[in-house]
């Protein structure tokens, strides 16, 4: 087969197929033993004539049209791989030249990306520093305060609420000028410890002195950088109901209380298993972001032109994960439009610039491995699959879809960017 690539723009090819005469047999072959699966042919069984006597008894339009995309479909991938062609979507064909059975000419454009211009990647990945994992005291005090906490017995009292009192309310927020009640500024029944600094500033203070049964409407503004675009150093109005004032009697942090937690003798050995588990996601965490800082590194550096097509398939999936993130929420993605204060082409267009740098980030890291010489061998694809297996032993489902080829080959991408990741971080740790 002879495939002449041909650049259209930066973000367009043309390959032009020409299938020679053994491959256009080998289709035609292919396409005779389809058709005899349903042709009648007296004194055969149905599926077991001769491909001439099959040749001769079906419709000659119908055995050109499927012997043409049966011809097509094999040799476009071929040539998409003998091109180093990096297509994005399906392809426009135009039949240029066909000849029956002969002879076959095919121009195939379709949108690509670029040749990927890596940057020195091992200098780049050099210069990049991964922070030390440090766990402090005061970090595995919280959560010992926090364990504490969550086992305080909860006392109901008959009096004005305050500091480390429970108060259980309803509230509802409305903006102070306008009186519209603003989505994601009302609750019920929930449980806020006063003192613990978990609402804006001012609200937990408002609601010192509430007695149960009470509802006080009082005045706050968001800081200016909260998170919310659209609340940033807004003034709202909360009407607050307090249902219940709770008196909250902590258990004292000693070697009976770190035994009721788990298998602990005493505070000593809970805090030492607190100090490990912080530390293990302390590590993790690092890690990670170690890993994103040298392919973001290397990516801001790298030189390639990409479909636009590409760019926004990735905006959409990310877009996706966060609706459904916010489903389980329980808000609505109006309601989270609202409260970033954008409108919906807005929210897609303040991601493109982080969809092109992951989409950037993919390809670099496959020149990379390239680059690198790094390969996925069929026995380290078959530990992740049966170690993927292993943690869902009861659900056969799960187990059937591990088997299906896709799922396969997605198991081996995410090893070959693990094994990429790790080459990329030995440059880095050559400092």
């Amino acid at each position: 087969m002879q495939v002449t690539k041909s650049q259209i723009d930066p973000t367009k090819i043309k390959l032009t197929i020409v299938m020679d005469a053994d491959e256009l047999q080998h289709a035609k072959e292919a396409t005779l033993k389809h058709l005899a699966t349903h042709t009648k042919i007296q004194g055969f069984r149905q599926g077991k004539a001769p491909l001439a006597l099959v040749e001769k008894a079906v419709d000659q339009a119908q055995l050109q049209s499927e012997f043409l995309e049966h011809a097509i479909n094999d040799a476009y991938p071929q040539a998409v791989e003998q091109a180093n062609a990096r297509p994005v979507g399906q392809p426009q064909i135009e039949i240029v030249k066909f000849v029956p059975f002969t002879t076959l000419e095919v121009i195939a454009e379709v949108e690509s990306v670029g040749e990927v211009g890596l940057p020195d990647y091992k200098k780049i990945a050099s210069e990049i520093t991964k922070k030390k994992v440090s766990v402090t005291a005061k970090q595995v005090d919280d959560v010992i305060k926090d364990l504490q906490s969550r086992a305080a017995e909860r006392q109901s009292v008959d009096r004005a609420a305050k500091d480390n009192d429970e108060v259980v309310i309803d509230f509802k927020g409305a903006d102070t000028k306008t009186k519209e009640a603003l989505p994601g500024t009302e609750g019920s029944d929930y449980p806020l410890k006063l003192g613990s600094g978990t609402f804006i500033p001012g609200f937990e203070e408002a609601v010192v002195g509430m007695k149960a049964g009470e509802v006080k409407d009082f005045d706050v503004t968001f800081p200016a950088d909260y998170g919310a675009k659209n609340m940033q150093g807004r003034k709202v109005t909360f009407t607050v109901t307090a249902k219940s004032v709770n008196d909250l009697v902590e258990p004292k942090a000693d070697d009976a209380f770190a035994k009721t937690v788990g298998p602990f003798k005493s505070l000593t050995e809970l805090k030492d298993d607190i100090k490990r588990q912080l530390t293990d996601q302390a590590t993790r965490d690092i890690e990670n972001q170690f890993e994103s800082d040298i392919v973001e590194a290397v990516a801001k550096k790298t030189k390639v032109t990409i479909p636009q097509q590409l760019i926004d398939d990735e905006i959409q999936r990310l877009e996706e994960q966060e609706r459904q993130n916010l489903m389980y929420q329980g808000m609505t993605w109006q309601e989270h439009l609202t409260a970033e204060g954008v409108t919906e082409e807005e929210h897609r267009e303040r991601n493109r610039e982080g969809a092109e740098l992951r989409v950037k980030s993919g390809l670099l890291l496959g020149e990379i491995a390239e680059a690198e010489k790094i390969t996925v061998t069929p026995e380290e694809l078959e530990i992740r699959v049966q170690l993927l297996k292993g943690q869902y032993a009861t659900d056969e489902q799960m187990q059937s879809e591990l088997d299906k080829p896709e799922n396969r080959r997605d198991i081996m991408n995410r090893l070959m960017t693990e094994k990429t990741l790790d080459k990329l971080k030995t440059f880095a740790a050559k400092k």
